[in-house]
């Protein structure tokens, strides 16, 4: 601070001097995280104003990608919709035979007849046939609740017809559907129907026979519905971690009324160069600062959602099993009315689907994860290892309980050698019990000897996660009497 000049008291205590508390004022130097701070009378130095407007810039990236992380998952599905040829009102894929992992989908399952779809408003309400007998919802533009279809909806799993009208219509609206206004034009429309006996094939037919989406000023569109078989297909639905994270946000912007987001998200935003009309490009040195925001970003999502630091995670002391949903609020609101920061980015970075129904207790119906990072010894999963983990006797699940073991750094299906589905279940009927009526489930690159019924494979030099699936989740769930084993590590 050569160049600095230095203020000299003078001894001097003016008349109308008052004292000035310490904790209002600025000392010359400041030592801190970001390197160290110098200031003339409380006159931040050029080199300090630099220093922090590039910090203040870095501090809004990252932000920004905890912050509009669920409006980019939905940006990426849409494009992975698009990839599949799916881009119209009028177009949903489903899942045929089942979902597999040559998909990169956010912690999808094999257990159920995926089929969906993008519904646009643009140009208008649009009326949606639900089938009866399933688990499906929309959620806007920014991965917001807007409603349930099917078991957990209104038309309580009987089938209906739902109207969605867009943000601005001013419009009449007509009675005979459920009607929900978005606060986005673009929204995500989606179902998990059942298997019979292990077969996909009836909840196929019920889609095909019961779905239809068409304008409310057409109803002579009904019967052009187009049903794409997406099983075996490559599709990404999942939002970048690098710099092209903020150009998926940016198209978000640019399509939605600003009504949608609030200012502060929208100030967030602009403050880093994303604004509604116009083109992303930053910098060179607001671009770098931002690459190294995102990467952080990146990190912190993924220690929040594979290291949890809040002790509400989990569901026992001392155990590796947690919870998507922290809180129970599908809004992630805390009791105070503030939002759930990290509850949010927990479920926004490996999950999808924001329904009520995921986030509350509800005996014998839809279903229930418990999820594990690590082993018994709190050491990530490593696809070299074999492991194990036993269920007692009595598993909740009135319906039947999966394993499905998934990549951390796709949080999609593991892909595996053996298989294209890499999971275990219950209902396939082969998976044998123990002798006290428990059941012990063997993880690793092969199968134990005589355990091929109970063993779900892993990849050297991968790490993994599994999501232990109860169907029909029964009060012992809830209630806690009854506690999945942790995984423990049997060879290295």
């Amino acid at each position: 601070m050569e160049d600095v000049p230095v203020v000299k008291p003078t001894g001097q205590k003016y008349k109308y001097a008052t004292d000035i508390p310490t904790s209002i004022t600025t000392p010359d130097r400041v030592e801190t995280r970001i390197g160290t701070l110098e200031f003339f009378d409380g006159f931040p130095t050029q080199e300090t104003v630099e220093l922090v407007y590039n910090n203040l810039d870095f501090m809004r990236g990252m932000e920004t990608f905890l912050t509009t992380m669920p409006a980019a998952s939905l940006y990426a599905m849409r494009q992975g919709y698009r990839d599949l040829g799916v881009s119209r009102n009028n177009q949903i894929f489903i899942t045929e035979n089942l979902l597999d992992s040559r998909a990169l989908f956010l912690t999808a399952n094999t257990e159920s007849v995926y089929f969906g779809g993008w519904l646009d408003l643009r140009e208008g309400p649009v009326v949606v046939e639900s089938p009866p007998n399933t688990l499906g919802m929309v959620d806007d533009f920014f991965f917001r609740y807007v409603t349930d279809l099917g078991n957990a909806g209104p038309d309580k799993g009987q089938g209906g017809k739902f109207l969605f009208l867009p943000p601005d219509w001013e419009g009449d609206v007509p009675e005979g559907y459920f009607t929900y206004r978005s606060p986005t034009y673009g929204n995500w429309i989606f179902w998990r129907g059942f298997l019979v006996n292990r077969d996909p094939a009836p909840a196929v037919k019920s889609a095909k026979e019961k779905v239809r989406i068409y304008p409310l000023a057409k109803p002579e569109e009904r019967d052009t519905m187009q049903f794409d078989n997406s099983s075996g297909m490559y599709t990404n639905t999942i939002h970048a971690n690098n710099i092209d994270y903020y150009r998926e946000i940016q198209e978000v912007i640019n399509e939605e009324p600003a009504s949608a987001f609030s200012p502060e998200i929208l100030g967030l935003l602009a403050a880093i160069g994303v604004k509604k009309g116009q083109e992303f490009n930053p910098d060179a040195r607001l671009l770098k600062i931002l690459e190294e925001a995102v990467a952080v970003g990146n990190a912190t999502a993924r220690a929040i959602s594979f290291r949890a630091r809040d002790p509400r995670a989990y569901y026992y002391e001392k155990s590796a099993w947690h919870t998507a949903f922290i809180g129970g609020s599908h809004e992630f609101l805390k009791p105070s009315g503030g939002r759930d920061l990290e509850a949010r980015t927990l479920f926004h970075y490996p999950y999808t689907a924001v329904t009520p129904a995921m986030a509350l207790k509800m005996v014998g119906v839809g279903s229930q994860y418990g999820v594990a990072t690590v082993d018994s010894e709190g050491n990530y999963l490593d696809g070299g290892k074999t492991y194990r983990v036993t269920l007692p006797k009595g598993i909740p699940a009135k319906d039947f309980w999966s394993f499905c073991v998934y990549d951390p750094q796709t949080r999609s299906m593991l892909q595996t050698p053996g298989t294209v589905y890499p999971s275990l279940s219950s209902a396939a009927g082969d998976v044998q019990p123990n002798k006290d009526g428990s059941y012990t489930v063997w993880f690793g690159p092969e199968a134990p000897e005589g355990k091929e019924n109970n063993w779900v494979q892993t990849v050297p030099g991968k790490g993994w996660f599994t999501a232990l699936r109860l169907y029909g989740p029964l009060e012992a769930w809830f209630d806690k009497t009854w506690r999945p084993g942790e995984i423990e590590l049997i060879q290295k």
